[in-house]
């Protein structure tokens, strides 16, 4: 009885279908595209030519064999009796991938509202740390894309809440995948992990191109010297660099035997210190090299009588004793 129902609308539609803009623009589909698993890749290529999209599609494989099987099941009519197109198909499911917990889209007076459902909680003990997307060697830097490293605990979800709550950041795919620590052996003989080197990094997918700092080995000359201004003006680094390298030698060097802290501590201070001391020691050596030559010139003894007596007659007697 459904299915005679859903071909009566069908016949007395008369509203051609129209053709709806999809809400993933280009190159943020394109990234998506380039950032799939090399698995997923070659299951696709595998499959038959008239199973895969058109070269014009927004659609996956997957996405397209979804559509087409809807489609012949009647299941995407709307209530004027007609069929929803691939990129309202596509519009509709980005919708629902990217439900926010905790928050239900509600229509009133024909627009769309945000309602919180659930109750409020922050999590202070959750970090999440961006880092810089691995780029093959000689390809661009995908702006299309952001990685972060976070707890194993998170879901897919979490962080698509959390990005889009604190910093109203639109995601269109997010891949996770996990790294465990290696193995280490335990004084008893047992093998376990180290927790704090187990982490989860999450690929995201964004709608709007964010463009990570340039590193500071890419920058020129001028560049590098403005960041680090900025940044020790903002973080003081020199600073802590210096005040680390201080209580590192205090703390190390401190209880050696004969040690005194000379407040040297660059190689190039350190390197004109002993260099002064060589010229000094050398300075010290041909001073007395004089004095010696002097001395034996004026026919002065250099040792004592009695001593160089002494050692002379203990080589005679040992020369005739052999």
């Amino acid at each position: 009885m459904q299915a005679l129902c859903r071909v009566a609308r069908r016949l007395y539609s008369t509203q051609p279908p129209e053709r709806a803009a999809s809400a993933l623009p280009k190159l943020a589909a394109a990234a998506r595209d380039a950032s799939t698993p090399m698995a997923v890749r070659e299951r696709r290529e595998r499959k038959r030519a008239y199973l895969k999209p058109p070269s014009d599609s927004d659609l996956t494989s997957s996405e397209y064999s979804r559509y087409r099987r809807a489609l012949a099941k009647g299941e995407l009519m709307d209530q004027r009796g007609r069929d929803l197109t691939e990129a309202e198909w596509l519009d509709a499911l980005n919708e629902r991938r990217t439900r926010l917990r905790g928050l239900k889209v509600t229509n009133k007076d024909g627009e769309k509202e945000l309602q919180v459902v659930g109750q409020r909680i922050y999590l202070p003990n959750i970090i999440f740390r961006m880092v810089r997307n691995n780029t093959p060697a000689g390809k661009p830097y995908n702006p299309y894309e952001a990685t972060f490293r976070v707890p194993m605990s998170v879901t897919k979800t979490d962080i698509r809440s959390y990005l889009s709550s604190m910093y109203g950041v639109k995601t269109t795919y997010i891949r996770t995948a996990n790294y465990f620590s290696p193995l280490y052996r335990k004084y008893n003989g047992s093998k376990t992990t180290r927790s704090y080197r187990t982490y989860k990094r999450a690929v995201v997918g964004l709608i709007d191109p964010f463009y990570y700092p340039q590193a500071m080995e890419d920058m020129t000359a001028e560049d590098r010297k403005k960041r680090m201004n900025w940044l020790n003006e903002k973080f003081a680094l020199d600073a802590l660099k210096r005040w680390r390298r201080h209580e590192l030698v205090r703390t190390s060097m401190s209880g050696s035997k004969n040690w005194r802290f000379t407040g040297h501590l660059r190689r190039d201070k350190i390197l004109k210190a002993v260099a002064r001391n060589r010229t000094r020691m050398l300075r010290e050596v041909e001073d007395v090299k004089e004095e010696l030559a002097e001395k034996r010139s004026q026919g002065v003894p250099i040792f004592s009588d009695s001593k160089s007596r002494s050692r002379s007659g203990k080589r005679k007697d040992g020369l005739l004793t052999n």
